[in-house]
């Protein structure tokens, strides 16, 4: 089925259009992975673990406006910025995944974007998810790989290479940022088990992308954006939430850029151009509680 097949014409332009300003071609695979595994269904309730800023939660409130979703996260700025940009059908909390506030059987499906490697215990927010994940509910499940690609994050292959150690703190950590463990794809699905859900096929999504994208993404890009030193009209065609803000205009030398990061992650939609390829951005693994 091809990418967004499941999607209605007007689904599919509107996720075009929220997409539009994403500079991480990780991400925007990431965002897509996650919607296609979910595949909502009105009425149904969704848990958004580690919901940072949002953009799943608002993501999923666009295109499936009769779906409720609840958006957790530890991060109280992060949440901050939710609240103001991801409608009112999604309820925000403050809380820690290994001690999940809610019932047995609470929810239909639940999203772990990027989520397991920050966790102390992995395992644990595992069998909490399950907990609260109705029979045959879906996890929709990334996380970064360990054989990720040199030239997403050059800086720390190169650290891991000539120190044995990654960078986890500061502008340069990378890939790596506040995560306890990169996962290989035996490890990923020996934990699923282990939590007792069904792990489906393990992905690997993202080998191509544009040299030293996680370092101009989020040390240069994001460090700009928060500290707000860029001016209204540069961030129309840069900040991932203002996507439907950015006309597309091609006078606009950012959207040169986007449309070049966007064309290079095309080359990750042919299959042929992956067979011999072994390191990927993320794994990606659609699991079910039985």
């Amino acid at each position: 089925m091809a990418e967004g097949a499941w999607l209605t014409p007007e689904q599919e332009a509107t996720l075009a259009r929220l997409l539009r300003n994403e500079s991480d071609v990780a991400y925007r695979r990431r965002v897509r992975t996650v919607l296609r595994y979910l595949a909502p269904r009105p009425g149904q309730v969704i848990l958004d673990c580690g919901t940072g800023m949002g953009f799943y939660a608002r993501t999923i409130n666009r295109l499936f406006p009769t779906c409720r979703v609840v958006g957790i996260d530890a991060d109280v700025r992060a949440l901050a910025f939710a609240r103001e940009h991801v409608g009112q059908q999604t309820a925000l909390a403050r809380c820690d995944i290994l001690r999940l506030p809610f019932a047995e059987a609470s929810f239909d499906a639940v999203i772990l974007s990027e989520v397991l490697e920050h966790l102390a215990d992995d395992l644990e927010g595992l069998r909490q998810v399950h907990r609260v994940l109705k029979p045959g509910g879906v996890v929709a499940i990334t996380v970064p790989y360990e054989r990720y690609p040199a030239w997403y994050d050059p800086i720390n292959r190169v650290a891991e290479g000539v120190f044995r150690r990654p960078i986890r703190r500061g502008p340069f950590a990378g890939i790596w940022a506040n995560h306890r463990r990169l996962y290989g794809v035996e490890a990923l699905r020996g934990i699923l088990e282990e939590a007792g859900l069904a792990p489906g096929p393990i992905e690997k999504h993202t080998h191509y992308c544009f040299p030293g994208t996680q370092t101009i993404v989020y040390t240069l890009g994001k460090g700009l954006i928060e500290r707000n030193l860029l001016p209204r009209g540069v961030l129309r065609a840069t900040h991932r939430f203002a996507g439907e803000e950015n006309a597309g205009g091609r006078l606009n030398p950012l959207n040169w850029a986007l449309a070049l990061f966007h064309a290079i992650d095309r080359l990750n939609e042919d299959p042929r151009r992956l067979e011999d390829k072994t390191t990927f951005v993320n794994l990606a693994v659609r699991a079910v509680k039985p």
